[in-house]
């Protein structure tokens, strides 16, 4: 029997599912973040020989009896992380094939538990990503904060922090979204605001913290905090129609993740709502599986197809 492992690289942590050449799961774990970004090179590599040490631990055959490991990560097509992500793992004593991904591509196989389908993420950033059934790929989005990622996590952080600039200004109607950023940062005036976002230590991950506030601002009705998030959606359909209809995916299914499309209600329904306008027949669909079964799906392509 031959085994295949599934690596979801993660910003926290990262996500482990060890499965037999059938795809039966036979164990899952977690171990420390692999994005580089966030991680320094050895705490790195610590994780990659924890994950080789457990998958020799758990497999009748040892490490060797894992013919594939697939690995989805931010950044993968860099070649400082791609070389950083095969170099931990060829010195954990792992000598089988190697796949290395994008997340987005083992987002998409875990959510349709399949290789074909399409994806929405809106966390921290946004992007958009589909697979035809002829093999065809196309990605929306995805280009970061300074340039792109609307309807994402930090879109929405960003707006909120300029409604209540801009109703300090005369430029907008007073918002509830004022004392709710306030209560939330622990400051009381525009000018902590301004110091708050241009601390130079400052990350996007810190602004986009900020984006769930927005529903409570929408469920009492204020009205900035409904055109911030009709906006967001708005982008977010945008993003996933350029993805389905590029592909011919507009009669298909379309997964949703990420924090913006699944903890806020407002975003969600809206953003449906305008899918439903652009594709009356696109379904959108809650993921099958996480990111880590995907990585399997595609390590067992690998193992089949060679």
């Amino acid at each position: 029997m031959r085994y295949v492992a599934g690596l979801d690289g993660g910003g926290t942590k990262t996500a482990v599912t060890i499965a037999d050449e059938n795809g039966s799961v036979v164990h899952e774990f977690a171990v420390g973040a692999l994005n580089i970004n966030g991680q320094d090179e050895a705490s790195v590599r610590a994780a990659l020989a924890e994950i080789c040490v457990e998958i020799g631990r758990v497999l009748p055959g040892g490490l060797g009896a894992c013919a594939v490991i697939c690995l989805g990560a931010a950044g993968i097509s860099n070649p400082v992380v791609s070389g950083l992500m095969t170099s931990g793992l060829r010195e954990g004593g792992f000598e089988g094939e190697l796949v290395l991904v994008g997340d987005h591509e083992t987002a998409l196989c875990g959510a349709h538990d399949g290789l074909y389908g399409s994806i929405l993420i809106a966390g921290t950033g946004s992007i958009a990503y589909g697979r035809n059934g002829s093999g065809d790929t196309h990605r929306a989005g995805g280009f970061g904060h300074l340039i792109d990622d609307e309807g994402s996590g930090y879109s929405i952080g960003r707006d909120l922090l300029s409604a209540v600039v801009r109703a300090s200004d005369g430029r907008e109607e007073a918002t509830v979204i004022r004392d709710l950023v306030y209560e939330r940062l622990g400051i009381g005036s525009v000018r902590e605001i301004v110091g708050f976002v241009y601390d130079k230590n400052r990350n996007k991950k810190e602004i986009a913290a900020i984006a769930p506030l927005l529903s409570a601002a929408c469920e009492s009705g204020d009205r900035a905090a409904l055109r911030i998030a009709q906006k967001n959606a708005e982008a977010l359909a945008e993003t996933a129609y350029a993805v389905t209809q590029r592909l011919g995916l507009q009669d298909g299914e379309l997964a949703l993740l990420g924090s913006v499309l699944t903890r806020n209600r407002h975003v969600r329904e809206m953003f449906i709502e305008a899918m439903g306008r652009l594709q009356p027949k696109l379904s959108c669909i809650e993921p099958k599986r996480d990111a880590s079964y995907g990585a399997v799906l595609l390590a067992l392509e690998k193992l089949k197809n060679g």
